[in-house]
């Protein structure tokens, strides 16, 4: 039986590399190796359109995502109309080309292993 070799490591979100705002929103990043991880806290009442179009420049979320909901309920929906309900314990894979809003009045929060790196990113 051979050994895997190469270093371990752990992180909390708590002591992120990096913390960006857009409005309603919280991304935190932290760097593993050569990964980066985020977690995603959307306020109710959070829409992509209103808080992260307007510094992406396009008409639609053009990044993808893939992660897992923790908490809250998330709307997404693709630009031919079809669309999902992320709610918690949903693992998620969502391709390019979508628009999202939170659903309720509890903040949605996902883990993001895709897009973490460059989502929000002025």
């Amino acid at each position: 039986m051979s050994m895997a070799t190469g270093t371990m490591s752990a992180r909390q979100f708590d002591d992120a590399d990096e913390t960006r705002r857009p409005p309603n929103a919280t991304v935190e990043v932290v760097n593993l190796g050569g990964h980066s991880i985020g977690r995603f806290t959307m306020q109710p009442g959070w829409t992509w359109a209103r808080s992260v179009k307007p510094s992406a420049g396009t008409d639609h979320c053009m990044k993808e995502h893939v992660g897992y909901t923790t908490s809250g309920s998330l709307e997404v929906w693709l630009q031919d109309g079809t669309s999902i309900t992320l709610k918690p314990g949903d693992a998620y894979v969502i391709p390019p080309g979508h628009d999202a809003e939170v659903i309720g009045d509890e903040p949605w929060v996902g883990i993001e292993f895709s897009s973490a790196a460059t989502y929000a990113k002025t």
